[in-house]
């Protein structure tokens, strides 16, 4: 888990304005039918609960450094939109993934494709009802969050670069998402920086160097800043997915919140499963995942070959190699102490999740 500090207040007007947004949205769904609202109700769940360290960064940056040019209402208002950015792109990666749960419990998919099971549809149409539940309620949510960023209380100039940082981020995912799944599809060997680069895409823009920068931004930092952070955001986000991907292959239920080693189980072409295909124990790596989806047993026969193949040893490499890149970053720029110490304390929450 990252943790940031952040004074009780941020906190708490951050949640204040996640909130103000839900309720705006689910009161404009009353009129709209009894399934739209409980899609509102849906969205809700899907929200609520997050750890916010989306929200909390732009807020921290901020702070850090020495922001003043713009209302706190504006300040939260922008960091909460962040937060609504990441809760669409989660809810779009399930429908992606036919994933029904998170965190143990049914998400919206899951919640519709009952919902059309309770109101007699047969497996295929809860189906279609979940994944169309799931893509309107990211849209909505993707919608909210542009909607924040644009009546913020902010001054103008601001809020055209914050809008093109909003835009940049979901462009960036989008593209690393598509890439994502045309690389699990093809049936040949996908090249491992093209995996690289799709694993950078999805996550590092929009929850660190966009949060970072939108921080930067509303505290009147300069270029020099701003490109520092960008930079190191990108950094500390390819090593925080490529944590996904050891957890998804590695990690417990407890820290993965899904099922011990499901990124085999489901066969995902991870960088990490680039890494082995490059090693001479591949023909035993890939017969061992070919039966990876057939239970615990197959599981843990995965993942003994993955790590007798050097392959885990190497991606835990290229972790802390890209870690220390981030570290350099920091320690290298003109950024104010206060910021560099956020960071590197980012550096160190980001290095304990690694399984």
């Amino acid at each position: 888990m990252i943790i940031l500090p952040a004074a009780p207040t941020a906190r708490e007007e951050i949640e204040d304005a996640i909130e103000t947004a839900l309720e705006r949205l689910e009161h404009r769904m009353i009129s709209q039918g009894e399934g739209a609202r409980a899609l509102a109700s849906a969205i809700r769940r899907a929200t609520t609960g997050g750890k916010r360290f989306r929200p909390l960064l732009v807020a921290a940056a901020y702070d850090t450094l020495d922001g003043d040019a713009v209302p706190l209402s504006g300040l939260y208002q922008v960091a909460a939109a962040f937060e609504l950015l990441h809760t669409a792109f989660v809810v779009h990666d399930d429908v992606i993934d036919h994933d029904l749960e998170r965190r143990g419990i049914p998400n919206i998919s899951g919640e519709f494709r009952q919902r059309g099971i309770d109101k007699g549809a047969d497996d295929h149409g809860a189906a279609l009802l979940g994944d169309a539940a799931g893509i309107l309620a990211g849209d909505l949510l993707l919608h909210e969050a542009g909607r924040l960023v644009a009546l913020a209380d902010i001054p103008a100039k601001m809020r055209a670069t914050l809008m093109t940082l909003v835009e940049d981020a979901v462009l960036v995912s989008a593209a690393g998402e598509l890439a994502d799944v045309e690389n699990a599809v093809s049936a040949g060997d996908v090249d491992p920086m093209t995996v690289l680069k799709a694993t950078r895409d999805k996550t590092a823009v929009y929850s660190f160097s966009a949060p970072l920068q939108a921080g930067a931004v509303m505290a009147d930092a300069d270029d020099a800043v701003q490109h520092a952070l960008e930079r190191f955001g990108e950094r500390l986000g390819l090593a925080y997915q490529l944590i996904d991907d050891l957890i998804g292959a590695f990690g417990s239920t407890a820290v993965s919140g899904k099922d011990e080693g499901c990124d085999l189980r489901e066969a995902k072409k991870t960088h990490l499963i680039s890494l082995a295909r490059e090693t001479e124990n591949w023909p035993e790596v890939s017969e061992a995942l070919a039966q990876a989806h057939t239970g615990p047993v197959a599981i843990r026969a995965a993942q003994a070959a993955l790590s007798a193949s050097g392959a885990r040893l190497a991606l835990e490499r290229l972790v802390y190699d890209t870690l220390e890149e981030a570290t350099l970053i920091v320690t290298g720029s003109t950024l104010p102490s206060p910021c560099q110490m956020m960071l590197l304390d980012l550096v160190d929450s980001v290095t304990e999740r690694v399984p």
